[in-house]
């Protein structure tokens, strides 16, 4: 009977390590679902954009699509979730640059949609660089005076621009606080804070950054659990910052119009001029 016991207990931990280990070899292609280059509409004739061409800190080569807008109130640059590439984003962005009055720009990290490489946590961020620096300098505007919009994994991406170079504000969609919080609540049982190589530690990125925030989330959000946006919020430093919460929001539902009308007057807020500072002999 012991050796029985012995056995069996040894072919579950050789069937747990087993899964652990495949788990860990399956990280990136878990955590980077990207369709296929194929799919969505990559030559939409009713939008008006000029493809974005230009290489990350290695030399790989991006692509994204930028709308201008004749009057701007502000420039946003959106960086999207890790199951979607531009070309499923052509009504989102026709929608924010005429109901915002803003020019945007979203665009693929490596490995998604016409970018070349694989995608990986710090190549990832690199690809956010290089679209920022883009973005500034087609535009003719200083880096940090562009606002971030980020939806899941691009909220982690949003922050760390936002948190390295500054920015006029803050926009975060479903964003964790940490990609490893996720994991753990999704596969309890496996070890991933020791595991994970991409991490994406949004909630230590963002003590960096002081400007405008806005957070969205759902308590309905089956991917990224409620409480790790909270703590993300919690981290963030910023007197400027408001946290809606949604009981019906699931991660990937679409926003009630009411979220929109909070997105345009978080924008419009940022397009109004600074208050001058009190001169030095009052």
């Amino acid at each position: 009977m012991r050796n029985r016991f012995v056995r069996l207990l040894l072919t579950t931990l050789a069937l747990y390590l087993g899964m652990v280990i495949m788990l860990a070899w399956l990280e990136r292609p878990i955590i980077y679902p990207a369709p296929p280059p194929s799919d969505g509409d990559w030559n939409p004739s009713w939008l008006t954009y000029e493809d974005a061409r230009f290489a990350s800190a290695d030399g790989t080569r991006l692509h994204g699509w930028f709308l201008e807008h004749a009057a701007p109130r502000a420039t946003i640059l959106l960086c999207h979730g890790n199951g979607e590439h531009v070309a499923y984003l052509a009504d989102e962005l026709q929608f924010l640059r005429e109901r915002l009055a803003v020019n945007v720009m979203a665009f693929d990290y490596r490995g998604y949609g016409q970018s070349e490489g694989r995608p990986f946590e710090r190549g990832i961020l690199d690809d956010a660089d290089a679209a920022r620096d883009w973005l500034a300098e087609r535009t003719g505007q200083p880096a940090d005076s562009i606002v971030f919009f980020g939806r899941s994994i691009g909220g982690a991406v949003a922050v760390h621009l936002a948190a390295t170079g500054g920015a006029r504000g803050l926009v975060l969609d479903r964003t964790f606080g940490s990609l490893v919080d996720v994991a753990a609540a999704q596969m309890p049982w496996i070890p991933v804070r020791l595991l994970m190589r991409n991490r994406f530690p949004a909630q230590q990125w963002i003590k960096h950054y002081h400007g405008p925030l806005l957070q969205i989330h759902g308590e309905a959000d089956e991917i990224v659990p409620l409480a790790t946006a909270r703590r993300l919020f919690a981290a963030a430093p910023s007197q400027d910052k408001k946290l809606i919460v949604s009981p019906r929001l699931g991660h990937n539902s679409p926003w009630p119009k009411e979220y929109y009308d909070e997105l345009e007057t978080f924008i419009a807020s940022l397009a109004q001029p600074s208050p001058p500072e009190p001169s030095a002999d009052r």
